[in-house]
Parts: C-alpha cells; sequence; structure tokens
C-alpha cells in the first residue's frame, strides 16, 4: 500500500471524493462548518474549488495506490471565521496558529492509521507555509469508551500526541459528550 499525502491546491477532484456530497440536491458539510457555515449547499462546492486552486489551499489529502483515500483540513486559524468568534476555543496568543480541525477517512481505508499520515502531512505543509505552531482541538481519548465516528472527525488527544503535540489548554467545548483540549506543537 503505498500512502501520499499532498496539498489539496490542483486536487479539487481528489478533496471531492473524500468530502464532497454525492447525491445531487443533497446537504453536506462540504468542510465548511469551521470555515464559513452561513454559505448554501450550492455555494459550498464552489468555495471549495476556489481554496483548492490557489495557495496554501484548504488542507491535504492522502492518496492510497493513487487513489483519494483522506482528507485533513488544515489552514491559518484566522481562514476559519467559526473559530474567530469561537466562545469555547480560546486564543492561546497572538500568533496565527495554523488549525487542523477536521479528518475524513472514506470508509474503505478506514482502521489503517491513515489519520496519523494525515496529520504528519498536515503539519508538514503547514511549515512548508511558513507556520510557528500548529493546533488542534481534539476530543480527549484517554476517557473509557470508544469515540463514535461523528465526535472523532476532530481527531483525539492520543492522535495529536503521537504527531508531536502537547497539551496546551483544555477547552468548554465538547464533542460526543468528550472534553476538546487544545493540542499544540511548534514548529520553530
Amino acid at each position: 500500500m503505498a500512502v501520499e499525502v499532498v496539498s489539496a491546491v490542483g486536487h479539487y477532484d481528489g478533496f471531492f471524493a473524500v468530502v464532497g456530497v454525492k447525491k445531487p440536491g443533497g446537504g453536506g458539510c462540504w468542510c465548511m462548518s469551521y470555515r464559513d457555515a452561513r454559505l448554501n449547499n450550492l455555494e459550498r462546492p464552489l468555495y471549495m474549488q476556489d481554496e483548492c486552486s490557489r495557495e496554501p489551499g484548504p488542507g491535504v489529502l492522502a492518496y492510497v495506490d493513487g487513489e483519494p483515500a483522506g482528507w485533513c483540513s488544515i489552514a491559518p486559524r484566522s481562514s476559519y471565521r467559526r473559530l474567530m468568534h469561537s466562545r469555547t476555543i480560546p486564543f492561546l496568543d497572538e500568533r496565527d496558529a495554523w488549525a487542523a480541525v477536521c479528518f475524513v477517512v472514506r470508509p474503505p481505508f478506514r482502521g489503517q492509521g491513515l489519520m496519523n499520515t494525515l496529520l504528519g502531512g498536515a503539519v508538514e505543509h503547514a511549515r512548508a507555509h511558513g507556520a510557528e505552531v500548529v493546533e488542534g482541538y481534539p476530543v480527549e481519548s484517554d476517557t473509557p469508551g470508544r469515540v463514535d465516528l461523528i465526535s472523532g472527525y476532530v481527531g483525539t488527544t492520543r492522535l495529536f500526541e503521537r504527531a508531536g503535540f502537547v497539551r496546551a489548554a483544555e477547552t468548554t467545548a465538547h464533542s460526543g459528550g468528550r472534553v476538546r483540549w487544545i493540542m499544540r506543537r511548534e514548529l520553530g
């Protein structure tokens, strides 16, 4: 199994294969929940197509044997409207940290550690674009029980710790009843 993580720039088709809504007229996030959820379902794909056409792009894609398999949204925090106005996920300092806010892995590729690969690629993408620090806002994974699929889109503290992130602050945000943390990795 050959895995390659690439910037979404120039790879809108791959983004669509992983994240896009396939049902005509169907609703979906299109990874817009943090960017600008005010856009309607017809505007979202056009917005993301534009984001995929220019640097730094909206995130990274994982290809497994040439097939689009996974997605990680990674961009400067300032590009996420919801984070800029969040009452539950605070700013830790004045730097514009890059934020990894969302993971999607297509069903045939789950259970193979692809989120680890995606997060590593996301960090390298941020570094290549001058990021000083990368943040994530995952759910606590040290509490008993399995993290459900719906809540797990933000990742787990264990995932981020394996990638060299440290717990910087507990938030008042929750997903699936679990506390979310600000996890940070300094790149400087």
